[in-house]
């Protein structure tokens, strides 16, 4: 049985429509103030970067994208005899589970934007259904339990990652004989260290990313093919039908 952990970033999905935020066309370099949007500190305090979160979520591709071919390949590597498949994602779009990935072998780093979270009372609930009360004229829905403020189940700057899952990441990053950064930037820490855990405990590192990574010169193969196309080959290679 041979393991195989992918470390997933914003490139990955960028053919199922989601932008990312570092690349050339990304979301910061178009729209530098955006960033604030993701920042804790600033969404705790400022009504209007809420209020202007809340907008964007509204018109936003997340919750409409699908999964495209290199989520569907991940998926059918891990149906693969012989194969055991973890995803590491620092994504918060699900597609992954939507592309077939069992949700248990699914790690998300940074959270999901698929649920909301109160600040106060830590109650959990549907995006979908908070986007409705937006719909509906409410600029900055509140808990529904506290009157707390809400948020997306996402990791936004200032917020640590749940040490429960960097500790099974780190797990998967060790165990892994074959460990696959794709779409990532390798520059958003502690989840890029990752990358370096693994190569450091024997991994075959593949990075497959547009742009050059602070962890291409411990690869064992480097990728710079658009990720739709180079990951279901990289894959057939590794396990071919």
């Amino acid at each position: 049985m041979t393991m195989v952990a992918f470390l997933s970033g914003a490139g990955i999905s960028t053919d199922s429509g989601i932008p990312d935020y570092r690349g050339p066309n990304g979301v910061w370099r178009k729209d530098p103030a955006a960033e604030k949007l993701v920042a804790y500190d600033a969404y705790m305090s400022d009504p209007e970067v809420r209020r202007r979160a809340w907008r964007i979520r509204l018109d936003g591709p997340v919750l409409r994208a699908e999964p495209n071919a290199a989520h569907r390949a991940i998926a059918a590597l891990d149906r693969t005899p012989g194969f055991a498949v973890r995803v590491l994602t620092q994504n918060v779009d699900g597609l992954h589970q939507a592309g077939g990935m069992p949700p248990h072998k699914v790690l998300e780093l940074h959270g999901t934007a698929r649920a909301v979270v109160c600040t106060a009372c830590q109650a959990r609930s549907s995006m979908g259904d908070a986007l409705e009360r937006v719909r509906a004229g409410d600029a900055d829905p509140a808990c529904t339990a506290c009157g707390g403020i809400l948020k997306s189940a996402t990791v936004m700057f200032g917020q640590r990652l749940d040490p429960d899952v960097l500790h099974r990441a780190v797990g998967i990053a060790k165990a892994a004989e074959v460990f696959v950064a794709v779409g990532s930037s390798l520059r958003v820490q502690p989840a890029a260290s990752l990358a370096g855990i693994a190569a450091e405990h024997g991994a075959r590192l593949v990075v497959v990313n547009a742009e050059p990574t602070p962890y291409d010169a411990l690869a064992a193969e480097v990728v710079r093919e658009p990720i739709r196309t180079a990951l279901p080959t990289l894959l057939d290679r590794l396990a071919p039908s």
